[in-house]
């Protein structure tokens, strides 16, 4: 089964470059350090799911020129992984109900915050419409594709990642459980995140990502949600092992 990820974004919550910084990462010209807010998609036999739908989802969705999804999937609540919900609106007038899947956690902040949208009484008839899959640990079938969901931590809430085929997408990661890790073996390709050199209280920093890929021993590593205090792209992808790489929007990896 050939499985396609394409990353959306790359970057913090704040995105890159950050609202009035003069850090020289934020001034540079090189589009590798020019970094959306994070999210992906991963195609696979003719299907498209979109992880995550932050501030960026509708800019993301242009440069990708995505007329049609076959559905969403959030890894947790935080606003630069939800904040795109009110853009699914294109997606629904087009496509009808769309596929939501996301833990009850998740689904309970998103009523919370766009209540509008999934208020049962007086809705307005511009807003789109979700059916919404909970889910806690168990693999589930989109399509006929199977998905597997790995629990991680993000230092203070649980955030999911997902594997489909070889390829598994985790970020806003700081641990994994052993079995949980398990779920990450023999993996062609492993989107992780890595934010800078320096120690976070949640999320993996450069040694503590190199650490868990030495563990898991994946054959290709791509880090996201990268800061700007980590440094230039071109100078980081310089000092990384064989075969770990740096993403950047937009960039597209196949796996077979």
């Amino acid at each position: 089964m050939e499985v396609k990820i394409t990353i959306l974004g790359t970057g913090t919550s704040q995105g890159i470059p950050v609202i009035g910084s003069s850090h020289p990462v934020c001034l540079s010209e090189n589009s590798k350090d020019k970094r959306l807010r994070v999210s992906a998609m991963f195609e696979v036999n003719d299907k498209r799911f979109i992880i995550d739908c932050g501030p960026d989802f509708r800019q993301q969705m242009l440069t990708q020129e995505v007329s049609a999804i076959d559905a969403m999937i959030f890894t947790h609540e935080h606003a630069d992984h939800t904040a795109g919900l009110d853009d699914l609106r294109p997606f629904y007038f087009r496509q009808g109900n769309l596929q939501c899947y996301m833990t009850s956690r998740v689904h309970n902040a998103l009523k919370e915050r766009f209540s509008y949208i999934f208020t049962t009484e007086n809705k307005y008839p511009g807003v789109a419409t979700l059916d919404v899959h909970e889910f806690e640990k168990e693999s589930f079938e989109i399509d006929g594709i199977r998905v597997i969901p790995v629990l991680a931590d993000h230092g203070y809430i649980p955030v999911h990642g997902y594997r489909i085929g070889d390829i598994a997408y985790m970020t806003d990661v700081k641990t994994i459980a052993p079995g949980e890790k398990e779920k990450l073996k023999n993996l062609d390709v492993l989107v992780l995140n890595m934010l800078r050199k320096e120690t976070h209280a949640t999320h993996l920093n450069l040694e503590e990502a190199l650490e868990l890929v030495r563990e898991l021993q994946p054959k290709r590593t791509y880090f996201t949600h990268i800061s700007h205090h980590l440094g230039f792209h071109d100078e980081v992808q310089k000092t990384l092992p064989e075969n770990v790489f740096l993403a950047y929007d937009n960039l597209e990896i196949t796996s077979h």
